[in-house]
């Protein structure tokens, strides 16, 4: 339960750094907001691999390595968006940086998440 706390707590955080940057007056633009697709897409590679792929406990699989390739790009892309909007002056660099605050805490939130809620004991997400 402590775990469970403990994410959202950061979670929230994560997303306040992310409506810091769209919604303090200086800042004025809701562009950044589109980062929230990039949260959403970036565990699906997981669940399509780990749906896929087969139940052996191989140190690597195919679909496992092409499932982490395709969610370090949704990554890498959630932390380049505001580096773009900034360099094309769509939005302002302080913006930028508290979105990449933002991006950070809430990709290390999914990861937390993953590494305490998917070891497939009596306490993980897959019964929910």
């Amino acid at each position: 339960v402590a775990a469970l706390v403990a994410l959202s707590f950061s979670g929230a955080i994560g997303l306040t750094f992310l409506m810091l940057g769209c919604a303090l007056e200086y800042y004025g633009v809701y562009w950044p907001l589109f980062v929230l697709i990039f949260y959403f897409i970036c565990p699906i590679p997981h669940f399509v691999a780990q749906r896929l792929g087969d139940d052996s406990d191989a140190a690597s699989s195919a679909c496992r390595e092409l499932a982490y390739f395709f969610t370090t790009g949704i990554v890498v892309s959630a932390f380049g968006f505001p580096i773009i909007l900034a360099r094309v002056e769509a939005i302002k660099w302080g913006a930028c940086g508290l979105v990449l605050a933002g991006n950070a805490v809430i990709f290390l939130t999914i990861l937390g998440f993953f590494l305490v809620f998917g070891r497939g004991d009596d306490f993980s997400w897959e019964q929910w």
